[in-house]
């Protein structure tokens, strides 16, 4: 049983470490974190919307008043849930991956994302509720990262160190970790899902299953999933474990001459079909079969939404 409890709010890590979560960690229920040395600060990530991230800001600043002004933020990739929420802190550091940035003018807008919700019509406009509903898109002014980096990066606040780390492309092309090696403590970001199928935008997935190893291969006691509740090396054992499973039942199917959106169909969950969200399956499968057979063609994200929401309704979802 972890020591962690999984409730919405800012959570003491220990050593002005936290970690601020969102259950029940499915689209958008992001989670983010929070470094503090003396008067310096560190956001891990900003929120979906503007309401949620003024009350994680509110949340921390209750807690800690030297966050009454962030000095840094860090992106961890390009997703919304993880980034939207830049407006409020836009006068710190921002900083993510250089091919974070390079893949946000690719993302959906805010707006973009408020029109496709409207303008659904069936059992896509029932998913998108259900997945997008909670959010408030509306007013958000987009304010990406300012700095960029390659690989690593070695950031100070205070006297203590951190060290972002670019393990991507995975989940997405630019996927960073914040690790704090002091406090044995790691923020895997979207790198890590916890008891929720995750969804290989970008993949490869072969590499996604090298960022576990990494993971696994640090000094940390506690670490942080990108949605979940906080876990530790063990976690991230059977995440890897998921990924293994999937890529390997795949990589059957796609020898078979199955089609992909068939496959993703036929793939037996076994011992993870109660995680949330299994209908992300189509996706990392479509995403394996690129990898297999070496194509640069990404789909339309309209259409990967589309055949989510397909494999949703035949769920009974």
């Amino acid at each position: 049983m972890s020591k962690w409890t999984y409730t919405r709010g800012l959570h003491d890590l220990g050593n002005s470490v936290y970690a601020y979560l969102q259950p029940n960690g499915s689209w958008g229920w992001s989670n983010a974190g929070l470094i503090v040395d003396g008067e310096a600060s560190l956001l891990v990530d900003t929120l979906f919307d503007l309401t949620l991230t003024r009350e994680m800001l509110s949340s921390m600043r209750k807690a800690v008043p030297a966050t009454a002004h962030i000095d840094m933020v860090v992106n961890t990739h390009a997703n919304g849930d993880h980034w939207f929420g830049n407006q409020l802190v836009a006068d710190a550091r921002i900083i993510a991956s250089r091919r974070t940035v390079e893949q946000i003018p690719a993302e959906l807008t805010p707006q973009q994302r408020a029109e496709m919700i409207q303008q659904a019509h069936g059992h896509l406009a029932t998913f998108l509720r259900h997945a997008y509903g909670a959010f408030d898109f509306n007013n958000i002014h987009l304010t990406p990262p300012k700095e960029t980096f390659e690989g690593e990066c070695v950031l100070h606040v205070g006297a203590k160190e951190v060290r972002l780390i670019e393990l991507g492309p995975a989940h997405t092309r630019g996927d960073t970790i914040v690790y704090v090696p002091a406090d044995r403590t790691v923020f895997a970001a979207d790198l890590l899902f916890i008891g929720g199928h995750p969804i290989a935008w970008s993949g490869p997935v072969s590499n996604w299953i090298k960022a576990c190893d990494y993971l696994l291969s640090l000094d940390v006691e506690t670490i942080v999933p990108g949605h979940g509740p906080i876990t530790d090396k063990q976690g991230v054992r059977e995440f890897k474990g998921y990924l293994e499973y999937v890529f390997a039942q795949t990589h059957k199917y796609y020898e078979a001459g199955i089609p992909a959106l068939e496959a993703s169909r036929s793939l037996e969950l076994n011992r993870y079909a109660d995680w949330i969200d299994s209908e992300r399956i189509v996706v990392t499968v479509a995403t394996i079969y690129r990898e297999l057979s070496n194509s640069s063609v990404y789909p339309e994200k309209i259409r990967s939404f589309e055949h989510m929401a397909q494999f949703a309704f035949s769920q009974g979802k």
